[in-house]
């Protein structure tokens, strides 16, 4: 009793520690010096100290009769099962998860699941808004045709392994202060699988699964957009015999269109106009993804202004109806003038800022029909019969 070491020495804590740094310290303590981890012959002894340290100050009834009397405040009052059973080791459940398989709290591992897969799916701008099917080649792992999956050779069926009795899992019991500890562990007889093969399957070697390129039909419904996933179920990986196999994710990636852009389930393009359409107004063709329409331009249109077609959008993903296409029109300059052009545009910029040239200075711009006599065409009919050519 008077060789005992102080447990806060044996913890490298202060007497005033709290809580939680006392359980900070035996956790990093215990992970350093746990046999099953650490293979120092006296690594068993120190843990056994620093558990029981620890078991102590834990518990705020025995932490106080400890600094109260010292070690003769526990020695004698309290059997191993005592000391033990207040310590708070349920805050370290994964502590024992490592050093005992669970602890025992876990069962027999089942046959696992396959593995769930990915793959990258490129479509046009117009597949993803109207929809389509894709074939696409997937390596993957597959069950074994010519044993089912058995890994067991034609005519022949697996054997229960002796060592587990078909588990898969090994229970190993140990002893600790008094306390036991199930580890449970796979097989490694039968490495988890809880079977023997004797006579294993020549074409996939007894493992059950072979390694093909499958091709698989992706319906990308209307409406997709970059960024989203579709899953396919049960196309992943094939699963351990007896388990489902995995699922396949498509990612899709849309590749851009050279005239329009998508905002949510709205299209959105761009239409160059001329100045005399802007100004005086205009029917003008628009181009959209379900073919041209007419779309009237008002009078007095500035540029960037942005017009309305209800219905020529996306198809909405798990709903009803479609998004709109939004047009805005940008005036277009032309890049040279003629000299019946310059002329026309001076005269326009003069009525607009209600001057006028002197009359010796004004350019003769009388247009002459078809048997000499002056034409009735307005001033800004000529403009813009002089601009759009």
């Amino acid at each position: 009793m008077g060789n005992k070491r102080d447990y806060y020495d044996i913890l490298g804590v202060s007497k005033d520690a709290s809580a939680e740094e006392i359980k900070k310290k035996y956790r990093k303590l215990a992970l350093k010096y746990h046999p099953d981890r650490n293979h120092d012959p006296e690594a068993e002894d120190k843990f056994k100290e620093i558990s029981e340290a620890y078991a102590i100050l834990s518990d705020s009834e025995k932490r106080a009769q400890y600094d109260r009397f010292g070690h003769a405040g526990i020695d004698g009052q309290y059997s191993a099962e005592d000391i033990f059973r207040g310590a708070d080791f349920g805050g370290f459940g994964d502590i024992f998860d490592m050093f005992f398989g669970g602890g025992g709290r876990r069962g027999p591992r089942g046959p696992r699941q396959g593995a769930d897969l990915q793959y990258e799916l490129i479509v046009n701008f117009e597949e993803a808004v109207f929809g389509v099917q894709k074939d696409i080649n997937i390596p993957r792992t597959e069950n074994c045709a010519s044993c089912n999956g058995s890994g067991a050779k034609a005519g022949t069926s697996p054997k229960r392994c002796p060592k587990c009795g078909g588990t898969g899992q090994v229970r190993t019991t140990r002893t600790t202060f008094g306390m036991q500890f199930v580890s449970t562990t796979p097989c490694s007889s039968c490495h988890g699988r809880g079977q023997i093969i004797e006579s294993p399957c020549p074409t996939c070697r007894g493992s059950g699964r072979v390694r093909n390129t499958r091709k698989i039909s992706v319906d990308v419904p209307a409406g997709t957009d970059s960024g989203m996933t579709l899953r396919l179920s049960g196309e992943g990986e094939a699963g351990e015999p007896g388990a489902p196999p995995g699922d396949l994710y498509v990612r899709l990636h849309v590749r851009e269109h050279k005239q329009f852009k998508r905002v949510d389930f709205d299209i959105i393009s761009e239409l160059p106009i001329s100045f005399p359409q802007a100004a005086l107004g205009a029917d003008v063709m628009v181009e959209t993804l379900y073919g041209r329409v007419k779309m009237n331009i008002p009078a007095g249109t500035q540029t960037h202004s942005v017009f309305r077609l209800k219905g020529k959008g996306v198809q909405r993903l798990h709903g009803y109806g479609k998004g709109d296409q939004l047009v805005r029109v940008i005036l277009k300059t032309p890049p040279k003038l003629t000299k019946e052009q310059k002329v026309l545009l001076e005269q326009f910029e003069a009525l607009s800022e209600g001057k006028r040239k002197k009359k010796e200075e004004q350019p003769k711009t009388e247009e002459l029909g078809a048997k000499g006599e002056k034409s009735k065409k307005g001033f800004f009919d000529k403009v813009k019969d002089a601009l759009e050519g």
